[in-house]
């Protein structure tokens, strides 16, 4: 399956249909405006003004005035019903489809499995099955696009959307946010890695924190795999959040006017309950991330402690 001129090769058992009606539709169009153009010409210049000419008086035709009605008719038509058929089809999952929670927050994606495994910014799905994710967002409008799979849905904050597909090749495919959901919108971004049954079951049993992963070493994993990079830089950038850039030992002032020494007990607060105390300049848009354990916030904090 080739890609078309505004998306990659599909890689999903919709997108042939999807692209279909798509080519279907450009077409039609690109005829129906060609001809449309070509008969401006020829009436521009086939009754054009002369001097000394009177304009001969046009009788209408009947097969002209029901052909421009009922032939628009019948292509709107053909365009509805193959649309309806591909809508319900990608509304509506195979019963026996593979399903994952996925949740959007500013800015990243977490996908959990029926076994308990979470993974951030990285949906694992096997090829040539059914994959239903249930999604929902923790603060603001999200959407889901993966354009190899010809599937866009919205996250929506306090209830539940859904949208499936089937993989068709094993690689690694871009998924993108596309509702604006603040300053690190363009930086929301995940990836689908497709695996044989065989290997997709073997990432999945063995899918965790290795705990012989040194501590510093985790937590550069962990400022990859939670997205922190969309908030806190480490050469000093000041972007949404303070830069990690030689954080750890300074006294940072807070909005309140007080201040606060950035040692372990301040950054694990900070990292579970972010609110507590904002920097001055900054604003509160962090989300809590108290699903980490004991080990993954003392990674972090190991991990922010070598930053300089």
């Amino acid at each position: 399956m080739t890609g078309s001129f505004w998306l990659p090769d599909g890689a999903s058992t919709l997108s042939p249909d999807i692209d279909s009606l798509f080519y279907f539709v450009t077409w039609a169009s690109i005829i129906l405006f060609a001809g449309v153009a070509a008969a401006i010409v020829y009436l521009a210049y086939r009754y054009r003004r002369r001097p000394g000419a009177v304009p001969a008086r046009v009788k209408p035709s009947k097969i002209v005035e029901i052909s421009w009605v009922v032939l628009p008719t019948i292509l709107v038509l053909v365009v509805f019903n193959w649309g309806f058929r591909l809508f319900i089809e990608q509304s509506v999952a195979p019963p026996n489809a593979y399903e994952i929670y996925a949740r959007g927050a500013m800015w990243k994606w977490d996908f959990e499995y029926p076994t308990g495994t979470v993974s951030t910014n990285e949906l694992h799905v096997p090829v040539d099955r059914p994959v239903r994710l249930v999604m929902s967002s923790e603060d603001v409008l999200h959407s889901f696009f993966v354009p190899a799979f010809r599937v866009k849905q919205d996250v929506l904050p306090d209830r539940y959307s859904s949208v499936w597909f089937e993989a068709t090749r094993v690689d690694t495919f871009q998924v993108f946010c596309t509702e604006y959901c603040g300053a690190g919108h363009s930086i929301m971004l995940a990836s689908v890695i497709t695996h044989s049954q065989g290997d997709f079951e073997a990432w999945l049993a063995s899918a965790g924190v290795d705990e012989d992963t040194p501590l510093p070493e985790l937590g550069a994993q962990l400022y990859q795999q939670q997205a922190c990079f969309a908030c806190h830089s480490l050469d000093g950038t000041a972007v949404i959040g303070p830069s990690f850039a030689g954080l750890y030992g300074k006294t940072e002032t807070l909005d309140d006017g007080s201040t606060a020494l950035v040692d372990d007990d301040y950054l694990r607060e900070s990292i579970v309950d972010p609110g507590a105390k904002i920097v001055e300049g900054y604003q509160n848009v962090m989300q809590p991330y108290a699903g980490l354990s004991d080990r993954e916030l003392s990674a972090l904090i190991a991990f922010i402690r070598e930053q300089e």
